[in-house]
């Protein structure tokens, strides 16, 4: 299993696309295949450590690692994985954070109606709601990609794959996944339960950052921090706008 997984990865990506995750130098390969079966893990030329000891790891370890934010952990994903669900992952994102929206908009109403339900999901309300968090992660994305853009590319001369920071940024948000048990399971500490959810997103986003720029945490949180400004003012925006079916009426 090993081995047919690191194969598919050096079909996939090219020379010097590796990292070492404890280094974050560059690496031409992650193992050698002695034939056989027989790998062994690339050793990092700089910090004389295995290039990348998450691929003998089981997923669920890299996942824990991934949670508790690991800059290792950030790396294999990253670096030395396609993982080629970033927009899928996006949309059932936005998915579940309307959901939690348009279900505390309807959180005080009350009906024993079964039809109730088919009504529901086809009111313009959820669809507002996907709209509404479809422009706010918009805007958070596209302040950070600039506000690096400016600082690193502009006044430190850098560079950027604007299209790798892109993918880590949309999974990074992967914790947004976490709003629907605490819908499903309300209780009186949900607000708190949101409100660590969000801290968590956050911190994936900076680590993310910090990944792929190989930067400081000032400058990622302060990237984080110029995202979360911008997507507050479209929220705020998108408060103004007459979302409800009655209130467009009432416009006309």
């Amino acid at each position: 299993m090993l081995a047919a997984c690191c194969r598919r990865l050096h079909g996939i990506m090219g020379k010097d696309a590796f990292r070492c995750v404890e280094c974050n130098e560059k690496a031409t390969e992650l193992h050698r295949d002695y034939n056989n079966g027989i790998l062994k893990l690339t050793i990092c030329g700089s910090c004389q450590k295995p290039v990348d000891k998450y691929i003998e790891y089981d997923p669920v370890i890299i996942l824990i690692d991934a949670i508790l934010c690991k800059t290792q952990a950030f790396r294999h994903i990253l670096f030395n994985t396609r993982l080629n669900i970033h927009w899928k992952l996006c949309v059932f994102c936005l998915l579940c954070e309307a959901y939690l929206r348009w279900s505390l908009l309807h959180g005080s109403e009350q009906s024993n109606d079964p039809a109730d339900i088919i009504r529901y999901t086809k009111e313009w309300e959820f669809y507002a709601m996907f709209g509404s968090a479809t422009l706010e992660l918009s805007a958070f994305c596209i302040s950070v990609l600039w506000f690096l853009w400016l600082v690193v590319v502009q006044l430190q001369g850098g560079a950027i794959d604007f299209s790798l920071l892109l993918r880590a940024l949309l999974l990074s948000c992967y914790g947004k996944v976490l709003l629907i048990p605490t819908v499903i399971w309300e209780h009186d500490y949900s607000p708190l339960c949101l409100g660590l959810i969000k801290l968590f997103v956050l911190t994936s986003n900076s680590q993310a950052i910090r990944v792929i720029l190989n930067s400081s945490r000032r400058l990622s949180l302060s990237a984080v921090c110029v995202g979360v400004l911008s997507e507050m003012c479209v929220a705020q925006a998108c408060k103004k706008l007459p979302w409800s079916v009655q209130d467009i009426k009432m416009k006309m």
